[in-house]
């Protein structure tokens, strides 16, 4: 046995310092007192060192580690099948080897993320720091929400610029170049929130992120944001202003969901105001929807033409994605990792932003 072991010797030793990691990882995580106290005095400021070095450069860092990762996945599988082949005797050893090493990389990305993200989901979020709680919803607030979702949508669908169809078309640049104005006014109101933007990377192989059904990632290896530019730009205003919630350490889905709302509303931005509004009342359309479906009927049938244009191109563009296999299998690792970082509810999350909106503004 200790022969094999000094055989390998290294490995083992990775191997044991990773699980050491993340078994101390596993052991502290349900204590939110230590969680919080880690989040605030090292994970994130490191994450924003991170983010700091990440941005001096305009492409996707995250984008360019993904394509690395892919192609030395390739590269070692096929050295690892040629140094098995040429291994005769000792390939039982060499496969051993090959296998451990590639357990042991995975667990020190796995490690990474843990101790970088997995610590923020037992760490005080959005709602333990304003005080502002999801409730239980009652079908008269939702449908009274609801309504005023449809009425601020009424206001603002005319504020933006359209092409000849009458659907949102706002240059995606221009949308990204204003974010960093997005979080003034509700930074103001909850000083948490406050954070030195940087404008989110637009990922150059977006198809890719729209056939995993991913309209943005925080990357909190790389302390950036990045963000899907080939679905329609109808949601990415708000879909910037949920990464840029991720950015300031909240992890909660739901939360980030109903801070891009609120952040999008607030900031003086009419187009992020009317994809705010339209993000929120997406949630709240669905959710009422199941409720009383009459009363759904009734309120979007009120909706100006080119709000149900812009929503029914959005349906159009992620309905050719809907049966893809690589959407299903993206759908079933990410909900297993939220759940696995103790966010129980899992991809269910995205529907629960309901609870919070209907508290906040009924």
């Amino acid at each position: 046995m200790n022969v094999f072991f000094l055989r390998h010797r290294k490995l083992h030793i990775w191997l044991l310092v990773e699980l050491a990691i993340l078994g101390v990882f596993l052991a502290v995580q349900k204590n939110g007192v230590w969680m919080t106290a880690l989040t605030q005095r090292v994970s994130n400021p490191f994450r924003r060192a991170l983010g700091t070095l990440s941005y001096r450069v305009r492409f996707s860092v995250m984008e360019v580690l993904c394509i690395a990762l892919l192609v030395f996945i390739a590269a070692y599988l096929m050295v690892g099948i040629v140094a098995v082949i040429r291994a005769g005797k000792q390939r039982s050893h060499r496969i051993y080897s090959i296998l451990l090493g590639a357990v042991c990389t995975g667990l020190t990305i796995w490690g990474a993320f843990c101790w970088l993200w997995g610590v923020q989901y037992e760490a005080d979020g959005f709602q333990a720091r304003s005080g502002i709680y999801a409730e239980d919803v009652t079908l008269s607030d939702l449908t009274s929400v609801t309504q005023y979702f449809a009425d601020r949508l009424a206001e603002t669908e005319g504020q933006v610029a359209r092409d000849k169809n009458g659907l949102f078309a706002v240059s995606r640049a221009d949308i990204l170049t204003q974010s960093t104005q997005v979080y003034g006014a509700v930074s103001k109101r909850f000083p948490f929130l406050a954070f030195d933007d940087q404008p989110p990377k637009a990922v150059y192989f977006s198809r890719v992120m729209s056939l995993l059904d991913f309209t943005g990632v925080y990357c909190p290896l790389t302390g950036e944001s990045n963000v899907n530019v080939d679905s329609p730009a109808v949601f990415l205003p708000s879909t910037i202003a949920h990464e840029l919630a991720h950015q300031r350490g909240i992890a909660s889905e739901q939360e980030c969901n109903f801070i891009a709302v609120l952040a999008s509303t607030t900031c003086n931005l009419s187009d992020y105001a009317y994809s705010g509004w339209l993000l929120g009342y997406v949630y709240l359309g669905n959710a009422l929807y199941s409720a009383d479906r009459d009363r759904w009927q009734e309120i979007y049938d009120g909706l100006p033409e080119n709000i149900r244009a812009d929503l029914q191109n959005n349906n159009a563009y992620w309905a050719q994605f809907r049966n893809s296999t690589a959407k299903k299998v993206s759908n079933k690792v990410y909900d297993r990792l939220l759940k696995s970082y103790g966010d129980e509810n899992g991809m269910k999350s995205y529907g629960m932003v309901v609870d919070l909106l209907v508290a906040y503004y009924k």
